[in-house]
């Protein structure tokens, strides 16, 4: 484990997948889910070099056809400490034979966390090091702890999401359905807000999995305190961002995920370079991306 500070947070990751860990402040209160099996035994995954499902687990590079699980391998993988200062992390995975059989492209992943003042900056940094275009999608998934809760109670929360559009004439936002096999149906829905722009939720929000809202409509969310205090905000600028908690085992978490890049449509069997929201790397290039957690 490798671990970060300052006078306001205590920040610990560790080289598997680069994970982190623990967000603690000073007073040793942890944002962060501390994972169990039981539940979800994970506690901030890396998305990588996919966003949610394939269509049957399997997509297309021209002739040839590929098989990845559910979010990419990267989460599974030991990456490399490469730098570190008293407030910053900086993680690499870079290509295996391994890899390639699922995913056929040379390319440098660098994870980058840095402390500053009550907020960790996610930096992202995906290199092409192969000769030819590539392909990716790829993704944050950090579980905060609810505020106030209590075990043996019934796990509500709210969110305060903030839209891209400053017009005072939005007031509903979209969600994309997730449907079979975790893979996105073409209709969109109405998000259900308050008229402050908040999603209460309950345990019965995700029994169709995680909320989904794409087409770059939010900037940020805020997980609220029953009294609406802030406690945690993430903000992004990424086309998509999820929202999930397991449904039917009353978990104390809420992620938000912010996301470049989503699962397949349902029934698509097209090839990856044309799938919805994917990232194109030309030999040599660096996409750069990531996103802000600020704590209270």
């Amino acid at each position: 484990m490798y671990s970060i500070s300052n006078s306001k947070l205590i920040v610990t990751v560790s080289p598997m997948g680069a994970e982190l860990q623990s967000i603690k402040n000073r007073r040793r209160h942890e944002y962060l889910w501390q994972g169990d099996s039981r539940i979800w035994g994970r506690r901030s995954p890396i998305l990588f070099p996919i966003v949610g499902s394939l269509w049957h687990g399997k997509y297309h590079i021209g002739d040839n056809e590929y098989q990845l699980s559910r979010h990419g391998f990267a989460r599974d993988m030991e990456f490399q400490l490469v730098e570190k200062t008293s407030s910053s992390l900086v993680f690499e995975l870079t290509d295996t034979p391994e890899t390639m059989e699922s995913y056929p492209y040379r390319f440098g992943l660098r994870v980058g966390y840095k402390l500053q003042g009550n907020t960790v900056h996610v930096v992202w940094e995906v290199h092409n090091r192969d000769s030819r275009r590539i392909y990716f999608s790829i993704g944050g998934h950090p579980a905060f702890r609810l505020p106030g809760y209590k075990k043996g109670e019934p796990v509500v929360g709210r969110l305060q999401l903030e839209p891209t559009s400053q017009s005072q004439s939005l007031w509903w936002l979209e969600k994309a359905e997730i449907g079979q096999g975790g893979c996105l149906r073409e209709e969109r829905n109405p998000l259900d807000t308050d008229s402050q722009m908040v999603l209460h939720f309950t345990e019965e929000t995700f029994k169709d999995d995680a909320i989904v809202v794409d087409r770059s409509q939010l900037r940020g969310i805020s997980i609220l305190t029953a009294a609406g205090k802030p406690v945690v905000k993430v903000d992004f600028q990424t086309p998509a961002v999820g929202i999930w908690k397991p449904y039917g085992k009353q978990a104390p978490f809420v992620c938000i995920e912010p996301w470049y890049g989503v699962a397949d449509s349902v029934g698509y069997e097209g090839q990856l370079k044309e799938k919805y929201l994917i990232n194109a790397l030309q030999p040599g290039g660096t996409f750069k991306g990531g996103y802000d957690m600020t704590f209270y």
